[in-house]
């Protein structure tokens, strides 16, 4: 059955609402199809706040959520030169309220290929919520490019390694 692209982007942002929601709630989506390399962050860990944030705009908090994310994915980062094919690419931008917690997200480049990757970038940047506060931002919207190998593991492009 055919749908039209109206009611896919309807469907697409009722998905998205009902992660948030769930996420909100406490108890984290199940997503079929989740890599099996990823390890859940924070598992049963009660984590220290993130540092606060001192940027001045979005392209510097960048830089700052980029960090938060590697310090609490550090066995999931690539190490070293990304292969020069990459399994998977997307950019994301997040919404981040006064307080760190990520209130929205919204995909400007989806790798659709990997439905599996989209799923688990969504659930990477849900679970590492809350982000640093942006003290004199407020609230920010921040976007980034994520860098995905076969295996699952990634680099976001604001602290990539680069290509081979």
């Amino acid at each position: 059955m055919k749908c039209s692209p109206d009611l896919r982007r309807l469907t697409q942002a009722g998905a998205l609402l009902c992660t948030l929601w769930l996420a909100a709630c406490g108890s984290g989506p199940t997503v079929p199809g989740q890599l099996s390399s990823a390890t859940p962050p924070r598992a049963g860990v009660a984590a220290a706040p993130p540092r606060p944030s001192n940027a001045a705009n979005a392209r510097d908090y960048r830089r700052d959520a980029a960090r938060h994310i590697y310090d609490i994915n550090a066995k999931r980062i690539y190490e070293g030169k990304l292969p020069a094919l990459l399994y998977a690419i997307g950019t994301l931008e997040v919404n981040v309220d006064a307080t760190g917690k990520v209130v929205s997200m919204r995909w400007m480049r989806a790798p659709k290929h990997a439905p599996e990757v989209i799923a688990e970038i969504e659930r990477t940047v849900l679970a590492a919520s809350p982000f640093p506060v942006a003290t004199k931002l407020g609230k920010v919207t921040y976007t980034d490019t994520w860098l995905w190998d076969k295996g699952g593991s990634f680099q976001l492009d604001t602290l990539s390694e680069g290509q081979l």
